[in-house]
């Protein structure tokens, strides 16, 4: 009977625990200072520590706030005590600003099954881990959702970016009304929004983006009860009700669908906003031979009809729109860019928002812009600097763009889309491009599955620099040593999908040189590199 009767008092006295997430920029602080604000004035004793980490992307801090569910009038003069840290399985509320963020503190334990409510935003920033893969890096939102919801008594789910740039409202004041609309909290929401008013951080904007978080809450519980109370009123409650769980970890096709149709009219945006309508016509042209060749090959119960051209016109466009200064120049002054930097930023139309750019050109991205004799001779003089012991050569730049002569400067660059067609770089690209869109159309005429696993090697020609390098070096060494041959055109396809999922998982080149060998092909050859030594004094450490 002892131990009956003291878990209510247990729980009368237990400090209400609250675990905020924010990335870096999102006002995570301000979050936790409202609330331990509004616990004083509701007359509640409170506690609220921060734990500062590099956990993702530029930053993700962890706030802590417990605060005692009777009012201090009550107490008879007792005061709590509170803990400095978050106790895993201990949190009454968690939320987060973003999915992965939520997903990483369920997997430190810090949700429940029995005891955490949990609201998260649908949205996500990638991690650098994510962007760094060659293939899609992205984790799966329905499998992040399905672990959250394991963890959970109630979970909760909106875009809460979205909705706080909706209203004009800071992230922070939407996870306020988030957290009031909760119910863990044990005051009223007016607490809460006088709170706010008085803190001078936002205002009318802070009170529309509270409210605007509280609605989202609400409401979404509201109709919930209500859909339960149609089905069976017996078993009507407020909670979540539950999510299969996704069959594939990874499972694309969660993904957003663009239609064959849509897709080739981003392709034929994207190149006419990148060079001119001669381009757009030779990308066409290129579609055209891998449709002519993919329909005179017989079909294929393992490759959809139209699946080659589908990923020819994915990877041809990107391929064709590759990255050199003046298509750098040309993304830096969209001003599709300059919306985001101030929306990420939180600035207001009156807010004057000063953006420094930092280049940092080689020679290999200037000679590409000259004709191929001038390049050459520039990349000679280059590699005579290393080969003397000095580093390769290149110019740090520092540019305001929002500057008159700063933005002048770029566009001036960005103009230079003539230059590029009578560049090198422009030539020796198109060259590789026609090697490859003639490997998949040798491939579709002879075999459906050739051509389809050819068409998506296209995938491995990414990013810039030594990457893009890297990328284009193993996909012409599959073409030359694995798509052609005595084997048969099944043999050569799947040895070409092993190298091509070798190559994507691995970006040393370590797993793409072992299933190269283990086709009968050769290794990829080893590249020179220049070794610098370094004078260093006798007894110097």
């Amino acid at each position: 009977m002892q131990a009956t009767a003291s878990a209510p008092r247990e729980a009368a006295t237990r400090p209400i625990t609250l675990l905020l997430c924010a990335l870096g920029g999102e006002g995570g602080g301000v979050l936790a200072e409202w609330l331990y604000s509004a616990s004083v004035r509701a007359g509640h004793a409170a506690q609220s520590t921060s734990i500062p980490g590099v956990a993702q992307r530029t930053g993700a801090t962890t706030y802590y706030v417990e605060i005692h569910p009777q009012a201090m009038a009550a107490t008879a003069g007792r005061r709590p005590v509170f803990s400095l840290n978050p106790v895993p399985g201990g949190i009454d509320l968690l939320i987060s600003s973003e999915l992965l963020e939520t997903a990483r503190q369920v997997g430190n334990g810090m949700s429940s099954a029995r005891r955490t409510c949990v609201i998260s935003s649908s949205s996500r920033a990638l991690t650098v881990a994510e962007k760094m893969q060659m293939t899609d890096g992205r984790a799966d939102d329905a499998a992040l959702v399905a672990s959250v919801l394991r963890h959970a008594t109630e979970a909760e789910f909106f875009d809460m970016p979205a909705l706080a740039q909706s209203c004009g409202a800071a992230l922070s004041a939407v996870m306020y009304g988030a957290v009031s609309a909760s119910g863990v909290l044990p005051w009223a929401r007016a607490i809460d929004e006088a709170t706010m008013a008085a803190s001078g951080k936002g205002g009318v904007a802070s009170l529309r983006g509270f409210a605007a978080g509280f609605e989202a809450i609400d409401g979404a519980r509201q109709r919930r009860q209500a859909l339960l109370a149609a089905a069976d009123p017996a078993t009507a409650s407020t909670e979540l009700m539950p999510i299969a769980e996704p069959t594939e970890p990874n499972d694309q096709k969660a993904r957003s669908v663009v239609t064959e149709p849509d897709l080739r009219s981003l392709a034929r945006a994207r190149l006419l906003d990148y060079q001119d309508a001669a381009y757009v016509a030779l990308y066409e042209q290129r579609l055209a031979r891998i449709e002519a060749a993919a329909s005179a090959a017989p079909p294929s119960p393992d490759v959809p009809p139209g699946a080659i051209a589908h990923e020819m016109t994915r990877w041809l466009a990107l391929w064709m729109a590759f990255d050199d200064l003046v298509r750098v120049a040309q993304l830096k002054l969209a001003n599709s860019r300059q919306l985001r930097v101030r929306r990420e930023v939180a600035a207001t139309d009156d807010e004057i928002v000063k953006v420094f750019e930092h280049f940092k050109p080689g020679v290999a991205e200037f000679a590409g812009l000259l004709p191929t004799g001038l390049a050459h001779r520039l990349q000679a003089w280059d590699r005579r600097r290393v080969q003397r012991g000095q580093e390769p050569w290149s110019l740090a730049l520092r540019v305001g763009t929002h500057t008159v002569l700063g933005a002048l400067a770029l566009r001036c660059m960005a103009g230079l889309k003539f230059q590029r067609r009578r560049g090198s770089r422009f030539g020796l690209e198109q060259q590789l491009i026609e090697r490859w869109v003639g490997a998949v159309e040798r491939g579709a005429t002879e075999h459906a599955a050739l051509g389809h696993e050819l068409a998506l090697c296209g995938r491995m020609i990414k990013g810039y620099g030594s990457t893009n390098e890297r990328g284009k070096d193993n996909l012409l060494h599959i073409i030359d040593h694995l798509a052609l041959g005595s084997a048969s055109a099944d043999q050569r396809a799947a040895a070409v999908r092993s190298a091509r999922m070798a190559a994507l998982a691995d970006d040393a080149g370590i797993a793409l040189d072992q299933t190269l060998v283990a086709h009968g092909a050769p290794a990829r050859p080893v590249r020179e590199q220049t070794i610098r030594w370094f004078k260093r004094r006798p007894g110097a450490v």
